[in-house]
């Protein structure tokens, strides 16, 4: 504590090199295109090596690799191998059901029912499973009423976020304030400490997602039915005089292109695999599967015959896709293909479903159809699949997507109230004070993979890299930043800034920065960063620290105003094709009515 309070001039180069490299990561935390994990390593990288090359008094390079086995990050990762239990046995779905079950009797006030729900879920459970959750109720609810999903995602995925401000455990965010905080020498917060504040904020912000923001956002119909064309599968017969005799498979692939799916050869009574080195002969018949204009060109191409079954293709018999339907697929956390590709996720072997278009953010990223196996995926994007409902059902159940095909059937087990269990006590332990939340989640996390609620593989997958690495790279970041002084220095010049204001706008203004900041770079970063100047904001004005920590939070929390803030938002976003703009207008007075409301809250209870 007496680096944050001691008088400063100029800052040292260490603070100087600090401050510039904590500049240069907001900067790239803020890229979407780069990676979060990439950009957290090589700002650990830097800090590492800049500090064994220049060393600094009191510190050593390798006590910025104490994030590794912080208390903040093994709680973060045990909580989400905990949620995803929830997701993975369906233990919430009585919640869904219920929700369905009401809305086509009393909409208005099921949407209020929707947004509380969403709100409580959320500060005890990370908010992308209760969104998975909701999102196919609620477009399933809209395509059957005919209404606009658009007025109704948007708020849903805001009330989440508004809701794990209550708890220690809402939210990534909230564990790692209250344990820099705890670091820093404050008394520990409690689960419930700033559960009073969070509420009344909360409450204004349901009014306003409830009555005002459906009418900001614009009347868009979801339409599943993608444009996007469908896959048919046929069998081309090579007859006299098809360039196609005598040549191999790769040869005849090269004639018309390599985008010529063939999945079989029939030769005779007797089926060939279709490898490159195959000599294709007169009377083969190759499957195919393929757009019909591209069906029709490969036909023409090879001078054969299609046919569909055993019938001839042509107007009077044309192509059939009997049984098969199409649905979107959102990549969520956990999923197998996230940051992966589908290639290597093995995802037409494991599911069988043509994959007929990729979207990002509402775009087609995506048009070459022989290259979309490569293409990486991540977190919110959208897969446009065709399959059989027996397939869609299938993948349903899998739990590694979020299923937009306008049905409300929920995965469940009979592991479920292990799960539910398993959440009530690791929170009733960490609020009673028996457990720290590190210990209670952890214990929480073996128990569903010792009995097997959660496989090992799903548990694994649950814990974010992304999230891993921000919060350990942050770590390193701040304890850098603390040691070389540079966060006496920052401090200094926010004081300077706001010299002569009472500390109600002190607190305001530090609680709007850091609101502007969640929303361009990672809100793990941002509070890591802002904790510490808030104790020494406190400390240099003799004020009691604990409401500046929670204008740290709060603030940390209002990603409303982009799409890239949080990953529901993200996932919202391409099942109702909002636009970087609906955003801005939805969360600009919703970040403005949390930060007013707020700062009225914090300043009566604590000036």
């Amino acid at each position: 504590m007496n680096e944050l309070t001691a008088a400063t001039g100029a800052p040292g180069p260490h603070a100087v090199a600090v401050m510039v490299l904590t500049v240069i990561a907001l900067a790239l935390f803020s890229r979407e295109r780069l990676p979060l994990e990439l950009t957290s390593l090589g700002l650990l990288a830097a800090l590492l090596v800049g500090f064994a090359l220049f060393p600094y008094p009191g510190l050593q390079a390798t006590d910025l690799l104490s994030g590794f086995g912080h208390e903040a990050l093994i709680a973060v990762c045990a909580l989400m191998v905990v949620g995803q239990g929830l997701v993975h046995t369906g233990a919430l779905e009585p919640v869904g059901r219920f929700l369905s079950n009401h809305w086509s009797k009393a909409p208005f006030l099921s949407f209020l029912a929707t947004l509380i729900v969403a709100a409580v879920l959320s500060a005890f459970v990370n908010n992308t499973p209760i969104v998975v959750l909701l999102l196919p109720i609620l477009i399933s609810v809209c395509v059957r009423t005919g209404t606009s999903a658009s007025g109704i995602l948007m708020p849903m995925a805001f009330a989440t976020i508004v809701g794990g401000m209550a708890t220690t455990i809402g939210t990534s965010t909230n564990l790692l304030v209250v344990s820099v905080a705890d670091d820093l020498g404050l008394t520990r917060f409690s689960m419930f400490d700033f559960v009073l504040p969070a509420s009344i904020a909360g409450g204004v912000a349901m009014l306003y997602l409830w009555l005002i923001a459906p009418h900001l956002l614009p009347k868009v119909q979801i339409a599943l039915e993608n444009p996007s064309p469908r896959l048919f599968e046929a069998r081309l017969q090579l007859d006299e005089p098809s360039p196609a005799i005598g040549k191999n498979l790769a040869a005849v692939k090269s004639l018309v292109g390599e985008n010529m799916q063939v999945t079989r050869i029939r030769r005779g009574d007797n089926y060939i695999m279709p490898l490159p080195d195959v000599v294709l002969k007169a009377g083969d018949r190759l499957r195919i599967r393929d757009t019909p204009q591209r069906l029709k060109s490969f036909e023409e191409a090879l001078k054969g015959k299609l046919y569909s079954d055993d019938q001839p293709v042509d107007e009077e018999h044309p192509l059939r896709a009997e049984n098969q339907m199409l649905a979107e697929l959102a990549v969520v956390e956990g999923s197998s293909v996230d940051r992966t590709n589908l290639r290597f996720a093995r995802f037409l072997d494991r599911y069988q479903l043509a994959v007929l278009a990729l979207h990002r953010a509402g775009r087609d990223i995506w048009q070459p159809r022989e290259e979309i196996h490569d293409v990486i995926l991540r977190r919110g994007d959208v897969l446009l699949v065709q399959g059989s409902r027996e397939q869609i059902d299938a993948i349903k159940e899998s739990t590694e997507f979020l299923v937009l095909d306008a049905s409300v059937t929920l995965p469940t087990t009979s592991k479920a109230p292990i799960a539910l269990l398993t959440l009530a006590v690791v929170v009733a332990l960490a609020a009673s004070g028996i457990m720290p939340i590190a210990v209670s989640a952890v214990a929480g996390a073996v128990v569903l993979v010792s009995t097997r609620t959660l496989n090992l593989p799903s548990a694994i997958r649950a814990i974010s890299p992304s999230v891993f690495f921000v919060v350990v790279a942050s770590l390193a970041l701040g304890t850098a930043l603390i040691a070389t002084g540079a966060t006496a220095y920052v401090t200094q010049l926010f004081l300077d800034v706001t010299r002569g204001a009472g500390p109600t706008v002190v607190l305001s203004a530090l609680m709007l920065l850091l609101a502007v900041l969640t929303n361009v770079v990672s809100n793990n970063a941002v509070a890591v960063i802002g904790t510490p100047i808030a104790v020494s904001i406190a400390a240099q004005l003799g004020l009691p620290a604990e409401p500046f920590v929670l204008a740290v939070l709060f603030g940390a929390n209002m990603s409303y105003a982009t799409p890239m803030a949080y990953q529901t938002n993200l996932l919202v976003m391409s099942a109702a094709k909002y636009r970087f703009k609906d955003f801005l207008r939805v969360g600009i007075p919703l970040t403005l009515l949390m930060w007013v409301t707020l700062t009225w809250v914090l300043s009566t209870l604590y000036f």
